[in-house]
């Protein structure tokens, strides 16, 4: 035990280094939004300054740590206002890559200045030791770290709790317009938190140098740890992050100290990552979750022609060219590989992982091991690294069940990393510095060697590329395609309309993988012995930034963007032209990323393509319109098909949130071809109700049925599949979507073969008769080729109505879809919404507070106040009840509130 508690002590110290640089992620995240991934950079930067400085310029140290405390603030300033400034309106994707950048940038500096050997530091803080009775002992050093961390925390929380910055910080992270318009300047606040946290790192960097000693890719994963304690206090409380980091630094020393297993104690912080993202996240986002911009996404539509110009091109320069270039093209085929797995996994599906390089790696792994202790041919070993690699891609979806956005690139990148340090790094698992000896590639007899047969194993490289491309472009094209694109953009609308969303990022994550496993097989087989520690992390977030700059919308963008990477077809290119160009493509890629996301972040692809669109509409050239996969509409069967009868029924539902109850003991029922409005005033919870009939807040009380089906306890994809669809308050369209693929996604039938099969051959059928229906009753033919977002506000809200109705519902919930239309508007989509009850047969709950509107279509009306019924029955009854007029509508003239209302002559219905 007193072992266990010495160690403990060990770890205090990195523990305390853990929770300054938490304390400076934390100070950038809150004065600007920005989950800054080149901390660890900017820190590093510091400590290698004032290593420089102190050790062998032979400044004093405490001066060499000014200045190098100084420099890493000034880094950080700079990062805003060069880099992030520029970006404050581009999604969260580019802000993310955009710190990705600044991270390449400087650590492809220092190693340029600096080497990437490991420097070892020596303490400058006094060493004595401290007994603490018995065998327990804790060294000064550690007594001052703790101490400084201690004392940072504390004021740190008085300087944003109790001063002017403070508070002005906390409101401009609240609502910066509202904010500016207080007098608070949101670009002044944001760069006096980027001073402040880049110090923070510089400090938290010099410290830990002597522990971890200088070497580049250690300080920037060590921010990994910083964003472990970071997430356990929220990005908010100070003092909860203090004892988190201490926490972690004494679970890494235990742990390595009495667990024998390489790498074990160094990703303790992942383990911990994941643990609270389970454990806090939402399997759905919340209402006001939304991803500004999306990046923009191609068509997936394959030219043969093009395609087989392309290959042929690509084998004729793979069999012509000197050895030298033949391995560069080679491994932009592989890297393009990996890249391409980008493209299904954040442009199509829209999650973002930093592990993509540790996975590809992975597979290569697998497929060597088999290789070299088992014999297994070459292309059984990878087949079978391809299929080993999906359930691990599944397994990191797990979290992006509950994580999303910032939140999954900290979890993927932990994920990826501790592959890294517990399988690359393992001498017994992976060779270690010997590496894994693999027999000559081989393909039906014929051997694919690459030091003796370059041009080969080249040609071999692109047949993979060209087929997994193939496959990929299929996949936009197919059902399952829109089905991703859906889920990217809007997750709730997607499981509104029966999408089952975690299963659908599974699918994202696993198919990813096995294409990030064939381009790790393609990059390792270059050798007859594999190095895997050269699988490192730091490339995963490199692949990203390539996949960024090449379009990651885009099948092509991978090739682009492959040609960044170490000794690929870029290197080459730059080594004919100039001298030694190797060493640079580091800190190069770092800059030409963030150069080319402040001018263009949609990608190089998506750029070509807006050039040529210009040109031929200069030159007066025909040009297709950039609609999406399979949008094409030639009318066809539009027989109304009544919907099938299903009654929902809500007995005594309760929807509480903490301590707060918004529904309380709601009961309602709406029969096949009835409309039911709910109305009251602003917060009396009728959107909540809706919300929880359709699964996106949980009941804690009451049971909801569908058809005496107990849907109760089932996720928003099933009950939409049992028949309840909806529409939103704040329509939440897919935006990046055409009409008609917004229509064609709530309509396409859900069945599993079409993951494999869209694949190989993705299928449109015909629109079903109902949709048809929806089209021409809702006016939308001319519409469908545009995108949602090109709509006025009044076609919008028909759209997301008719999509609602495309599902083939029973029972139809409208939230506010006369909320923004005009009169003449709103007289209209009442018919509209009159006849899908009548003549579709669907049962209908309508939220609404235009009550002409609601009085003109209603059988039924339920009042809510506070959560509580307070009327219900007949629209005229409930008009003159005196309880609704005091709460609703009013307590004006009686006679004004029915001409106000209007009549309803199905009121009796």
């Amino acid at each position: 035990m007193e072992e266990v508690v010495q160690f403990a002590l060990l770890g205090l110290g990195l523990g305390a280094l853990y929770s300054l640089a938490a304390h400076g992620l934390m100070i950038i995240y809150r004065g600007s939004g920005v989950l800054n991934f080149a901390q660890g950079a900017i820190g590093m930067v510091a400590a290698y300054l004032c290593w420089d400085l102190a050790f062998e310029q032979g400044l004093p140290w405490a001066l060499a740590v000014v200045v190098g405390v100084a420099a890493s603030a000034a880094l950080g300033v700079l990062t805003h206002v060069l880099v992030m400034r520029p970006l404050r309106r581009a999604s969260s994707l580019a802000r993310i890559v955009a710190t990705l950048g600044v991270l390449i940038l400087l650590q492809g500096l220092v190693v340029l200045q600096y080497g990437s050997d490991v420097i070892p530091v020596r303490s400058t803080l006094p060493t004595d030791i401290i007994s603490l009775g018995g065998d327990l002992t804790i060294t000064v050093d550690r007594v001052i770290l703790v101490s400084l961390a201690g004392l940072l925390a504390v004021g740190l929380w008085w300087l944003y709790r109790f001063t002017p910055f403070g508070l002005g910080t906390s409101a401009v992270a609240e609502n910066q317009l509202v904010a500016s318009t207080l007098g608070w300047s949101p670009d002044r606040i944001a760069i006096l938190n980027w001073a402040l946290g880049s110090a923070l790192a510089g400090v938290a960097a010099i410290l830990v140098s002597p522990i971890v000693q200088l070497q580049a890719g250690t300080m920037t994963t060590l921010v990994i740890a910083a964003l472990a304690a970071a997430l356990i206090g929220g990005f908010r409380s100070f003092p909860i992050v203090f004892a988190a980091a201490l926490a972690i630094g004494i679970a890494q020393t235990e742990v390595t100290r009495f667990v024998d297993l390489p790498g074990l104690g160094q990703s303790v912080p992942f383990a911990v990552i994941v643990a609270v993202m389970i454990l806090r996240g939402q399997s759905l986002p919340t209402r006001d979750f939304f991803l500004q911009r999306l990046p923009a996404v191609g068509t997936g539509t394959v030219r043969p022609g093009l395609v087989v110009f392309g290959v042929a091109v690509g084998a004729v320069a793979m069999t012509v060219v000197p050895v030298v270039w033949q391995d560069a093209l080679t491994i932009t085929l592989g890297f393009a590989l990996v890249l391409l797995s980008i493209v299904v996994l954040t442009g199509y599906a829209g999650q973002i992982s930093l592990a993509q390089f540790a996975i590809a790696g992975l597979g290569a792994w697998i497929a060597a091991r088999l290789d070299a202790t088992l014999d297994v041919p070459f292309l059984l070993a990878v087949l079978i690294g391809v299929a080993a690699a999906l359930p691990i891609g599944v397994l990191f979806a797990l979290p992006a069940v509950r994580a999303r956005g910032l939140s999954l690139a900290v979890v993927t990148l932990g994920l990826g990393t501790a592959i890294e340090l517990m399988v690359f790094n393992s001498p017994s698992l992976s060779g270690g510095v010997l590496g894994t000896d693999v027999h000559v590639p081989s393909l039906f007899g014929l051997s694919l060697d690459p030091i003796v047969h370059p041009g080969r194993y080249g040609l071999f490289a692109l047949a993979v590329f060209a087929l997994a491309a193939l496959a990929v472009a299929n996949l936009r094209r197919g059902r399952t395609g829109r089905r991703m694109l859906a889920m990217r953009t809007n997750e709730r609308a997607a499981a509104a309309l029966g999408i089952n969303v975690p299963a659908m990022k599974a699918y994202a994550f696993g198919l990813s993988a096995s294409v990030a496993a064939l381009g790790g097989i393609v990059l390792a087989y270059r050798n007859d012995t594999i190095i895997f520690s050269e699988f490192t992390n730091f490339i995963s977030i490199e692949t990203v930034a390539w996949a960024v700059i090449g379009g990651v919308g885009f099948v092509f963008g991978p090739v682009l963007g492959a040609t960044l990477a170490p000794s690929a077809l870029g290197t080459e290119i730059g080594n004919t032209l100039f001298s030694n160009v190797t060493e640079y493509v580091v800190p190069l890629s770092g800059l030409i990323l963030i150069l080319f996301l402040i001018q263009n972040e949609a990608g190089l692809v998506k750029q070509n393509i807006d050039q040529l669109h210009h040109l031929a509409r200069k030159l007066r050239i025909p040009w297709p319109a950039p609609t999406g996969a399979g949008a094409t509409y030639d009318g066809g069967d539009a027989r109304i098909e009544r919907a099938a009868p299903k009654r929902l029924e809500l007995a005594g539902v309760t929807v509480r949130f903490g301590g707060v109850v918004a529904v309380d003991d709601l009961s309602l029922a709406v029969d096949p071809g009835r409309i039911v409005g709910l109305i009251g005033p602003n917060g009396a919870g009728k959107t909540t109700a809706i919300d929880a009939v359709t699964g996106f807040v949980p009941a804690a009380e009451g049971s909801i049925t569908i058809d005496d089906e107990d849907v109760t306890r089932m996720s928003a994809a099933r009950r939409a599949r049992s028949g309840a669809s909806r529409s939103f308050q704040s329509l939440e369209l897919f935006e990046d979507m055409t009409v008609l693929d917004n229509l064609r996604t709530a309509s396409d039938p859900f069945d599993r073969a079409s993951y494999v099969s869209d694949l190989v051959r993705p299928v449109t059928p015909p629109l079903p008769p109902p949709v048809v229906a929806a089209i021409q009753e809702f006016q939308l033919g001319d519409d469908l080729d545009r995108l949602a977002s090109d709509l006025p506000y009044g076609r919008r809200r028909l759209v997301a109505i008719a999509r609602a109705v495309a599902t083939r519902p029973s029972v139809l919930l409208l939230d506010e879809p006369a909320a923004g239309l005009g009169e003449t508007e709103s007289a209209e989509l009442a018919r509209l919404v009159r006849r899908l009850a009548d003549e579709w047969g669907i049962g209908i709950l309508l939220v609404e507070h235009d009550m002409a509107f609601v009085m003109s279509v209603c059988d039924e009306l339920v009042v809510l106040d506070f959560g509580r019924t307070i009327a219900s029955g007949p629209p005229a009854a409930v008009r003159e009840d005196p309880s609704v007029i005091a709460a609703y509508l009013g307590d004006g003239d009686d006679d004004a509130v029915p001409a106000a209302a209007g009549t309803n002559d199905r009121e009796d219905r």
